[in-house]
């Protein structure tokens, strides 16, 4: 991508490439209400490539340096940012530019230890930022954002319990439901059963979502954002004591990202399976479960 500055003289281009655009992957983003492609970066990637400054022919350009800087920032959609990370490469000293050049830069050893996250209230971002500096006129400034996708953020988990709950209203209902495993790769299937052990509720029809949970800032400041991934039924119809219910819920389908928790101590991202029961009046019953879900591929 390339921005034009066109000022009462000189009219320079500044455009980035990076060294192996080719080979990688390509994520859809929305930045400022427009839909854009990003390059998908891990922690381990250098982050290399070339700067070109095109100048219009017959234009001449004084600069009191060029530089390129690699940045990680939280924004906050209240106004707030946080840099976490910023490395700086000088690509020019001062003087004239009288013609078009590139500039080689290399960020190899960049720590890229969060992942980029598109939220509510909150937006993590990676983005290389060229600056031409000038003395008596605006500086010109380029920015172009990057994806990164952490793998084994979360180890294959040792101790991975299933998940065995009771719910009941007295004497009108009880149900045990069991999900084979608390912690999911995103691309995992949960499995799982609900079983009726007392059933007296004219339940007209049994649900379960996926559900995010956002949350930033702390304190007094603290704001939770929850939306509804998916929603599908499990159920329809009464069910009888004894009935067993299955449960298959592909994750692939959906645009999930890994739990996130206190990030740079600014947000987390939760998500919970959530059964609802509705019965024929349409009061709704529900009991919800955290469970944890990481990257295992890209």
């Amino acid at each position: 991508r390339a921005s034009a500055f066109v000022g009462l003289g000189p009219a320079c281009t500044v455009s980035i490439s990076l060294s192996d655009e080719d080979k990688r992957k390509k994520v859809p983003t929305i930045k400022d209400g427009k839909q854009e492609t990003l390059l998908v970066f891990t922690d381990k990637d250098p982050v290399a490539g070339e700067v070109t400054l095109k100048l219009d022919p017959g234009k001449r350009i004084e600069h009191v340096g060029v530089k390129i800087e690699f940045i990680g920032m939280i924004e906050m959609f209240y106004g707030n940012y946080h840099e976490f990370t910023n490395l700086v490469r000088d690509l020019d000293a001062p003087g004239d530019l009288v013609s078009s050049k590139t500039y080689a830069f290399d960020f190899s050893n960049v720590d890229k230890q969060y992942d980029s996250y598109n939220g509510i209230n909150v937006k993590l971002r990676y983005f290389l930022r060229v600056t031409v500096s000038r003395q008596y006129s605006p500086s010109i400034v380029h920015e172009q954002d990057l994806w990164i996708k952490n793998i084994h953020q979360l180890p294959p988990p040792e101790i991975n319990n299933s998940i065995k709950m009771e719910v009941g209203i007295e004497d009108c209902l009880h149900i045990e439901f069991e999900y084979n495993r608390s912690k999911y790769h995103l691309k995992d299937v949960v499995i799982g059963k609900i079983y009726f052990l007392l059933v007296r509720l004219k339940i007209k029809h049994m649900e379960i979502e996926i559900r995010k949970r956002e949350s930033t800032g702390s304190g007094s400041d603290l704001y939770n954002e929850s939306e509804t991934i998916t929603k599908f039924e499990i159920m329809d119809g009464a069910p009888v004591r004894g009935e067993s219910v299955p449960v298959r819920l592909f994750l692939s389908g959906f645009d999930l990202t890994p739990t996130y928790r206190n990030v740079n101590n600014k947000f987390s991202v939760k998500y919970y399976l959530n059964l609802v029961l509705v019965d024929e009046e349409d009061r709704r019953y529900f009991k919800q479960q955290e469970i944890t879900l990481w990257r295992k591929e890209l």
